[in-house]
């Protein structure tokens, strides 16, 4: 593997990583949304079935990227 190989590879795999860090942080807003809306006196069924669906597809998604 040369440099300018690695240097591609490098760049490759940065945008990955960039996405990774934002799904986690949606991931960690989303779960405390979760737990403010749950948690109040009468919670809405919409609104959590809503996030936690989202939640659900933002694991999906970090599942899908992150490496083995």
């Amino acid at each position: 593997m040369t440099v300018k190989d690695s240097a591609e590879e490098v760049q490759r795999e940065a945008p990955i990583t960039n996405r990774i860090e934002v799904l986690q942080g949606k991931h960690a807003t989303l779960e405390t949304a979760l737990d403010k809306e749950s948690n109040r006196p009468m919670p809405d069924s919409s609104v959590v079935t809503h996030l936690k669906r989202e939640k659900l597809a933002v694991k999906d998604e970090l599942e899908r990227l992150s490496p083995p």
